[in-house]
């Protein structure tokens, strides 16, 4: 008796969530994907829909929005760029993001390109050592290793000089980071705050939306965005399958930059304070004065999306610049799970004649996304795109490269999950010198890589193979 009520009880909770998921209006393939999850796997599909399936970008989160606007007219009174020029070629991509993302485009900025931890690191603890007036840090993962414990004592002897460390780290990205690590650093006086903590049941839903952005400011000077987090695996690399074996090195990007682009950076990060503290910092010391020097006319646009926004910003420039792309369209990426407007962009460019070429790790650290990615991979190849594989570590690098003009740089990966649910930030520039060393960078990675037409399981995959590859396919929405 008490059984047949529970499973009618089940049913008809599962009955709601379904009416709730289609109401909400979301796209068709995502909706559907959570209808077929909740129905064969009742159980849990209701509990993974509660905890990453309940829709609040315009309920609780959608304040971020106003908040932008504020940020940034209190940015625009620090701004002083004298002959500014965009070019012709660039203008509606830069008019994109100022509509859409309210990014402002700043000229003569430095870039450095880093490619693995051990460049990273080193200069990122010499750029702390040399802070004067703050840090600060918006981190998905902050890790309790050796890296981050090293980090830490660097931050924790900065905070003891006078130098004001903030940091706000994803709480889902550090789950596994003991309260007893950041509490040491609290208790030195750095402030530290989780973004969007999740705890059960108030705010299981809130699992769904996540600071995957990685920013660093120091001084309002200098600043740093790419894929790397703080964590030993980023120099070390990651271990597959057995204990101990299969060591694969980490590859990855990272940018340091200098000039006005780090006002933007700068304008991202104090935006998420406010959202983890509730306090609006605007003071003019936090955006110095532009005194670095350069004078190249490199143009940069920070830009910041999640769902908060109205527009996936992000995606926006990922398909405009593909759309525009004349000669070649570069791309590297962990995860290749793209939505349909990606994928029908990256498809219309190879048909219409543009050198698309993709690359993605051969081994990755998620079984799971790798087994979906597969499907999208095969097809963009049969579209007459060049797939490669990358063979020598983990490729966890996300660059885009286009005609030798555009490139993009930051923490969004090429999947649904980066578009539409997580806090992302990438930085756009226009530069040919930058555009010319991030390529040369792209084709050394090439190098080290199989063509996915050579690779004879991936291309040809057995029965049980292709029907898992089309089952995990299914479930991509919500990867």
């Amino acid at each position: 008796m008490f059984y047949m009520l529970g499973v009618v009880l089940l049913w008809v909770t599962i009955a709601f969530a379904v009416i709730h998921v289609v109401l909400d209006n979301r796209q068709p393939a995502k909706t559907m994907a959570w209808v077929l999850v909740m129905v064969f796997l009742p159980v849990a599909g209701l509990l993974l829909y509660l905890f990453f399936g309940l829709n609040q970008r315009r309920e609780r989160l959608v304040e971020q929005r106003s908040l932008d606007q504020l940020s940034k007219r209190s940015m625009l009174s620090f701004v002083e760029q004298q002959n500014l020029h965009i070019p012709e070629s660039y203008e509606q991509m830069v008019e994109l993001f100022i509509n859409q993302n309210q990014s402002l485009p700043f000229k003569d900025n430095s870039v450095e390109i880093m490619t693995s931890g051990y460049d990273f690191i080193p200069v990122l603890l010499k750029d702390i050592a040399s802070a004067r007036h703050h840090i600060h840090i918006d981190i998905y993962i902050f890790e309790d290793d050796a890296l981050g414990n090293l980090v830490a004592d660097a931050l924790i002897a900065k905070a003891r000089e006078g130098v004001k460390v903030r940091i706000v780290f994803d709480d889902v990205g550090c789950w596994k980071v003991d309260s007893a690590f950041f509490e040491r650093m609290r208790e030195e006086g750095i402030e530290i705050h989780s973004f969007l903590p999740v705890h059960f049941p108030q705010f299981t839903s809130k699992a769904n939306y996540r600071n995957h952005r990685k920013i660093v400011v120091i001084d309002g000077k200098v600043g740093y965005v790419g894929g790397m987090n703080i964590a030993l695996r980023y120099v070390k690399g990651i271990s597959l399958g057995a204990k101990g074996g299969n060591r694969l090195p980490w590859r990855d990007t990272m940018l340091r930059l200098q000039g006005g682009i780090v006002y933007s950076l700068q304008r991202a990060f104090l935006v998420d304070w406010y959202f983890v503290d509730r306090t609006l910092i605007t003071d003019r010391v936090y955006y110095p004065a532009l005194t670095n020097g350069v004078g190249n006319n490199c143009l940069a646009q920070m830009v910041t999306s999640g769902p908060s926004m109205p527009y996936p910003e992000i995606m926006q420039g990922y398909v405009r610049a593909i759309t525009a792309a004349r000669r070649y369209v570069y791309m590297e990426t962990p995860y290749f799970l793209p939505n349909e407007p990606v994928l029908f962009a990256l498809k219309t460019a190879t048909m219409a004649g543009v050198d698309v070429c993709v690359l993605c790790p051969r081994r990755s650290d998620a079984r799971f996304t790798e087994w979906a990615s597969r499907s999208y991979l095969r097809e963009l190849s049969e579209a007459g795109a060049r797939v490669y594989l990358y063979e020598t570590g983990f490729l966890h690098s996300k660059v885009m490269i286009v005609d030798d003009a555009i490139t993009t740089c930051g923490s969004t990966n090429l999947d649904f999950r980066s578009f539409e649910n997580n806090f992302e930030s990438n930085v756009f520039i226009y530069d040919e010198g930058t555009a010319l060393r991030m390529k040369e960078i792209f084709m050394d990675d090439l190098s080290q890589s199989t063509l996915l037409d050579d690779v004879e399981d991936w291309v040809r995959p057995k029965f049980m193979h292709r029907l898992w590859e089309s089952v995990t396919r299914l479930l991509s929405p919500l990867l």
